[in-house]
């Protein structure tokens, strides 16, 4: 999915910025950072006096590091439910891609709150694994079809976070006003069927590990019903739909 994140994080910090959102001459922290795609954007589109990534996984800080070259930027390990940072620390804090993968989204919501000075801007953006994520749900709608085992899998099913209601009411409850939430929309396009299905057989993420653990006539059947379903051009191109849905508000007032 990273070839799709990295057009996804610069629509996101455009939109934090439309409404007066810019940390402009602020500081910046990004939550679970991982490689540094959106960090990279924050720096690049928002341009920050610093920002902050925070990952705990040692090895994705080492590439955000390589990635991400300007001075402006540092990345430190840390916990998303724990913040390594006090209370009124930045103007902005971003997450990517990272909340579903939590094990208490409130808690990590409130860290984000609690990190931003008042009036700061608080924003992450989640796949719409439920819906218009067609990559992973024409996987997952076959795949089920087949085998219920598959809905264990299904992050449309396990992660029902990635939908506007539950993301607005977990701003809300974090404190945050003027909350929004809107639809980031791209194009996904694969030069063939086996640009699209090579990536399910790498054994990363839902979708490939629930591939991998099929024997080889059930992974080649899942296969060929994957091939007749998808929208395939003459030439053997496939076009999808990629949405995220993106959150964002604001902490008002004094503590």
């Amino acid at each position: 999915m990273g070839r799709w994140s990295r057009e996804v994080a610069p629509h996101f910090v455009e939109w934090l910025g439309g409404s007066g959102g810019s940390p402009s001459g602020g500081a910046g922290i990004d939550v679970g950072c991982g490689t540094g795609i959106l960090t990279a954007a924050v720096l690049e589109g928002a341009n920050p006096e610093r920002i902050v990534g925070i990952d705990s996984a040692p090895g994705f800080l080492e590439l955000a590091r390589a990635r991400v070259s300007d001075p402006r930027a540092t990345f430190t390990q840390g916990d998303a439910l724990a913040l390594p940072a006090p209370d009124d620390t930045f103007d902005l804090a971003v997450s990517g891609l990272v909340l579903n993968f939590l094990p208490d989204k409130a808690a990590a919501l409130s860290e984000m709150a609690r990190v931003v000075r008042p009036g700061g801007l608080v924003g992450l953006y989640v796949w719409d694994y439920a819906g218009h994520m067609q990559i992973m749900r024409h996987f997952f709608d076959v795949a089920s079809a087949l085998d219920p085992r598959a809905r264990d899998f299904d992050d449309g099913v396990k992660a029902p976070v990635c939908r506007p209601s539950p993301l607005r009411e977990l701003f809300e409850g974090a404190g945050l006003q003027g909350v929004e939430v809107r639809a980031i929309d791209i194009a996904a396009a694969f030069e063939s069927f086996d640009d699209y299905w090579t990536p399910f057989l790498g054994g990363t993420g839902s979708a490939p590990k629930y591939c991998m653990s099929l024997d080889e006539p059930a992974r080649e059947d899942l296969r060929e019903r994957l091939r007749a379903r998808l929208p395939t051009g003459p030439d053997g191109e496939i076009l999808l739909a990629v949405r995220a849905w993106a959150a964002k508000g604001r902490l008002a007032g004094a503590r």
